[in-house]
């Protein structure tokens, strides 16, 4: 009888220590949208985004700390989640581009926080192919989803909801909050189509912008002299290249939504088509389409990361839950005249990041540090006082949430995009959006690039304090021999140190 006594206060007090060591660990909301760049986030105060503001994100920044320098190691959808996933470059993770089916089998984080206790989940977007594994629940889009009425699949079973995409993401995350275990720390990833093209607005937002014309960027007429060949071989011209999305109409959309989508557009559109717009006017118009569509988009996004931190407030989740928000990539809003991504220049090349750690994040803080998507994992992982495996490549970035960052952190970043070949020639265009393979070195200042691929091997070198747009190479500058050559080395002692073979 004593013995069975024993052995239950040994089993109640291991169950009450378990649950005060799962309660002292912090709930994770990882929130990641797909192409929603830095320049649309006001915290960021980019002047675009004062047309469209985004006050819920803001507030992740404002009540906790907003990175400056947060940089993709391989610009495009697939890739950076990958990366995300792993904490590994492309060539470590085996997802180079947007073709291949990710390896679901390999180390992941979220396998290591169910390891360490945590109920799991992602929601939206996954972009992967393969099955999600590592989440106790997963309910997601397969390929790009679409933006109304979308189907999400569980364990390969689909379900079609009515509704705008961005609202069902965080409908859906919403509940998975509401029902799920709550003895446990949890970690989820709400992930968002938007703002990835064919950039559609919630019905809601039509028309908002309507008597509104937003500013072209100054460099909207690029004509790519004084760089390499390849910025001139690009195929993501907003003039010429970029589809108009809204002249035509998600299969998705139907009755009522379907009448209140072409009562704003069809006027419109014919009107355009009527003017027979050539040349600069017609790219203002087609720039405007465009602009308007990403920022309403974005809106969407906003919107919705207001209810998360909502529900977190009154659910009183909020003191004990991290909230993260990033995107994949950066994106081209017009800056050379293009749309797109997969370059290395600055404004796919960055990506946003806010992330507010209650009693931890020093509340309105701003670094300047490099950090990157490699440094995800290993951050969630260390959040959740979990082991990290000395296989990834990434740094967590715990210590500069804490205060700082050690003496010994990156003072440079290594890039590399693989491109994906289309056929054709190379003047022709012959990788996808006419971007070819390329790598190479940032740090605070410089940038230097290489385009080795085929028969090509061009250098670009960007000194951001004199040409922050990156309209000159200084490649050729005597100026700046040591300076080539000095991140040269840096480039050569990176491929090194994280395995990339030429």
């Amino acid at each position: 009888m004593r013995r069975n006594k024993i052995v239950t206060v040994f089993w109640i007090f291991s169950y009450l220590l378990s649950a005060a060591q799962s309660q002292d660990k912090p709930n994770i909301v990882f929130i990641f949208s797909d192409d929603h760049t830095w320049q649309t986030i006001s915290a960021y105060g980019h002047p675009l985004s004062k047309v469209v503001p985004t006050p819920n994100i803001d507030r992740i920044g404002a009540e906790g700390i907003r990175f400056d320098r947060c940089l993709v190691t391989n610009s495009i959808c697939a890739p950076s989640r990958a990366v995300v996933l792993t904490g590994k470059y492309s060539h470590l993770n085996g997802q180079i581009n947007n073709f291949n089916t990710f390896d679901g089998g390999q180390v992941t984080f979220p396998k290591l926080l169910q390891k360490s206790g945590y109920e799991t989940a992602i929601v939206g977007k996954w972009h992967l192919k393969s099955v999600p594994t590592g989440f106790d629940y997963h309910e997601v889009m397969r390929g790009q989803g679409r933006y109304y009425n979308p189907t999400l699949y569980t364990d390969g079973a689909p379900t079609e909801y009515e509704g705008y995409n961005t609202d069902v993401v965080v409908d859906r995350s919403l509940d998975w909050l509401k029902s799920r275990d709550s003895d446990k720390p949890f970690m989820l990833m709400s992930q968002f189509k938007a703002t990835h093209g064919p950039f559609q607005p919630a019905l809601r937002h039509l028309g908002e912008l309507d008597d509104v014309t937003v500013p072209l960027p100054d460099n909207f007429f690029d004509d790519y002299t004084s760089r390499s060949r390849a910025p001139g071989n690009h195929n993501t011209s907003i003039a010429n290249v970029m589809p108009l999305s809204n002249l035509s109409i998600d299969y998705r959309i139907q009755g009522e939504q379907l009448a209140q989508y072409r009562s704003h557009f069809d006027e419109a559109n014919e009107a355009f088509e009527k003017a027979n717009l050539q040349g600069d006017e017609r790219a203002k118009w087609r720039y405007q389409r465009f602009i308007k569509n990403f920022l309403l988009t974005s809106k969407g996004i906003d919107e919705n990361v207001g209810r998360l931190l909502d529900y977190l407030d009154e659910s009183g989740l909020a003191e004990n839950t991290i909230v993260i928000y990033a995107a994949d990539q950066g994106f081209f809003l017009g800056e050379h005249g293009w749309y797109d991504k997969r370059w290395m220049y600055e404004e796919c090349l960055k990506t946003p990041l806010l992330v507010r750690w209650p009693g931890v994040t020093q509340e309105g803080r701003v670094s300047s540090d490099i950090v990157s998507n490699l440094d995800f994992a290993p951050m969630f992982l260390e959040m959740a006082g979990a082991s990290i495996p000395g296989e990834i490549q990434g740094r967590s970035l715990v210590p500069l949430l804490k205060g700082a960052a050690p003496q010994n952190w990156r003072k440079s970043f290594y890039y590399k995009y693989y491109g994906e070949r289309r056929g054709g020639s190379v003047s022709e265009g012959y990788y996808n959006h006419g971007v070819p393979p390329h790598e190479g070195v940032a740090d605070k200042r410089y940038k230097l690039i290489n385009f080795k691929h085929d028969d090509v091997d061009e250098w670009e070198l960007f000194d951001h304090q004199r040409d922050p747009s990156e309209m000159k190479s200084e490649y050729g500058n005597p100026e700046y021999v040591e300076t080539i050559a000095r991140l040269k080395t840096e480039l050569e002692q990176l491929k090194q140190r994280f395995k990339i073979e030429n």
